[in-house]
């Protein structure tokens, strides 16, 4: 015979970790039923543009590769870069690479015990967006004027 627990629909060979199951409820929050916070959002990405960076250091390696390998090659990996895929590859890592650095900076102010105040984190995490969009069309703009 199990016993009950007082207090919910379960028995006791019911509980976890987190303590007595209640019947029809989940046992660890949900993901799907919370609406996404700005907070998580930003550290899913932060982890989603690391990865785009260790891709495009392959990318790079393949632009090193090619240039050591000599005009055909290069030429190659060229009109592949130039292509309209291309461009939108590097445009996405160079908002990577921004996002992931402005990240970067907002927790090394993190680190030094500051901001941590709610209206300081969404500001901060607005921040990071803002400047990750500036930066990477400020070095796109850029560009234009650079190369040739």
């Amino acid at each position: 015979m199990e016993k009950k627990l007082s207090g919910t629909s379960g028995s006791a060979t019911d509980r976890g970790a987190a303590g007595p199951h209640i019947a029809g409820r989940p046992r660890s929050p949900n993901i799907q039923i919370y609406r996404p916070q700005l907070t998580s959002v930003l550290s899913i990405a932060n982890r989603i543009t690391g990865v785009a960076l260790s891709v495009g250091a392959v990318g790079f390696v393949a632009w090193l590769l090619a240039a050591a390998s000599g005009a055909d090659a290069y030429g190659v990996f060229k009109a592949a870069v130039s292509s309209i895929i291309g461009q939108i590859v590097l445009f996405g890592f160079t908002f990577s690479l921004f996002f992931h650095l402005c990240g970067g900076l907002r927790h090394l102010v993190w680190d030094t015990v500051h901001a941590f105040e709610l209206r300081s984190i969404y500001i901060g995490g607005w921040a990071v967006v803002v400047a990750s969009v500036v930066l990477t069309v400020a070095s796109w703009v850029f560009s234009l004027f650079v190369v040739v």
